[in-house]
């Protein structure tokens, strides 16, 4: 009999207002409950949302210092019960175990990267042009922050929000995606471990059509942090900009992998499949084109293939390369792409089939995939995909390959792999995306730093991460003090 998990709301775990649950379940084997979650609904979030507005002045008022430790301390509660977090992260969203036990590690860095961030907020002090004027700006939490997290980063995209808005002085609702709420729920339990006051950190668990929605329209929430797709997206900023709200989105990518003819070929194919078939290519970064030099095109593609088929595909806690897709709607998403790809005229060189015998009788598996003689317009060079497949793009030229890079609606990692530093330059001032590495694959990000899309993969409002995440949480109130 699987566990049944609760609501947090004003420091006490509790069932939603309707009674109403649902079971969340292992992708590599759909006869394995994980858990029972709370099936909420707009009034359980409207209570959340109380919860946050009545706590907010008091953590607000709580010296930096003081809420970083809290933020350390949840930090080692994790770094406690890492092993636990990386097999529940595993179980619910089909990642391999190193993946994940990556992921998990993650979090623990962030809320501990935070804790001592929390000390240094405050504001500025300028210089007045009038002699006996003191100017200088204060730094104020925002308010009520609500947070929109999704299932394939269901403990990191959740931590990199948390933290900062916490470390920044906000109380915050929470609504991790209903695929992943079990990872996400430990960090909560952690955080609530850790001393955290009642009702500044509150979870709930629903629909987004309930939960999320309240969130983005009530007027006691002050801010809004969404990652997830770009259609869900655009229907968060719409609610939440209705009344001022501030807004805070990354959503999708069709990042691409540029291969100059300088490269090494090899080298070029790890990068690729790394960021195409890592993670299942369930990533917002994954590599969906490579677009390579005609001179290498036939030598990549065949490199390429050979990795694709010398990679394990199972559950990720049995050792495997590539685990499951996490439902069976985006495994389906996945194989109808690769029907598309095929219509349109793409060769298929390799996977594309579910696998569904012996050990994947029960899972959402699909073999990496591979496609040569792509052109640029085709739909599986233009729409994200989100799961293993690559579409392989020659091109003439660098100019030809950054025009081809893009030339689609969304803008968020690029790669290029060259020996040319010419090139590899250039490239960082051409390519149209938020995140640029070179001789690297799009996948893989530090915390430190900024992240965040351009076009369609984001608001281009506020970056996360860093510096910057705190940004997105925090007022400036500018003072002049005469005397």
């Amino acid at each position: 009999m699987a566990d049944t998990y609760l609501n947090f709301v004003d420091g006490t775990w509790t069932e939603a207002s309707t009674s109403e649950t649902f079971e969340n379940t292992n992708p590599a084997d759909v006869n394995d409950t994980i858990g029972v979650f709370q099936r909420s609904d707009a009034e359980d979030a409207e209570r959340a949302i109380d919860a946050a507005n009545a706590a907010k002045d008091e953590w607000a008022a709580t010296p930096g210092p003081g809420r970083g430790r809290i933020l350390r301390e949840t930090s080692k509660r994790l770094a406690d019960r890492k092993d636990e977090a990386t097999t529940a992260l595993v179980r619910e969203e089909g990642k391999t175990e190193p993946e994940a036990a990556g992921e998990v590690q993650r979090a623990i860095d962030i809320f501990a990267y935070y804790g001592e961030k929390a000390a240094d907020i405050g504001g500025t002090v300028k210089s007045s042009s009038s002699q006996d004027t003191r100017l200088y700006s204060v730094d104020e939490p925002l308010g009520v922050a609500a947070l929109i997290t999704p299932w394939n980063y269901p403990i990191a995209i959740p931590a990199w929000k948390l933290a900062p808005a916490l470390a920044a002085g906000n109380a915050v609702v929470f609504k991790p995606a209903s695929l992943a709420p079990n990872v996400a729920r430990i960090l909560v339990e952690c955080l609530e471990d850790a001393g955290l006051p009642d009702g500044v950190v509150n979870y709930v668990t629903g629909p987004g059509s309930a939960v999320g929605s309240t969130f983005a329209t009530h007027e006691d929430v002050d801010a809004v942090s969404f990652t997830g797709s770009a259609k869900v997206g655009d229907t968060v900023h719409q609610q939440a900009t209705e009344d001022q709200k501030r807004v805070q989105l990354e959503m999708g990518g069709k990042n691409p992998v540029v291969v100059t003819a300088s490269a090494d070929v090899e080298e070029a194919a790890d990068i690729a499949a790394g960021g195409a078939f890592g993670v299942t290519g369930q990533a917002c970064t994954a590599t969906s084109r490579a677009i390579v030099h005609e001179s290498l095109y036939d030598e990549f593609v065949e490199a390429l293939v050979d990795r694709a088929e010398s990679l394990t595909v199972g559950d990720g806690l049995d050792g495997a390369d590539v685990g499951p897709h996490v439902s069976e709607s985006e495994l389906e998403s996945t194989l109808e792409y690769v029907d598309v790809g095929t219509r349109e005229g793409a060769t298929l060189e390799t996977g594309g089939e579910r696998l569904t015998e012996g050990d994947h009788a029960n899972g959402y598996y699909v073999e990496p995939t591979v496609f040569s003689d792509v052109a640029p317009e085709m739909r599986i060079a233009q729409e994200e995909i989100f799961g293993p497949v690559l579409g392989v793009i020659p091109a003439a030229t660098y100019d030809e390959a950054v025009e081809i890079a893009n030339d689609v609606e969304y803008g968020l990692s690029a790669s290029i792999v060259t020996n040319d530093l010419r090139e590899s330059n250039a490239f960082v001032d051409d390519v149209e995306a938020g995140v640029v590495k070179v001789n690297q694959q799009t996948t893989g990000l530090e915390l430190h730093v900024p992240f965040g899309g351009m076009k369609a993969s984001s608001s281009e409002t506020y970056r996360e991460q860093g510096d910057a995440g705190l940004d997105f949480f925090t007022i400036s109130k500018t003072v002049y003090v005469g005397y």
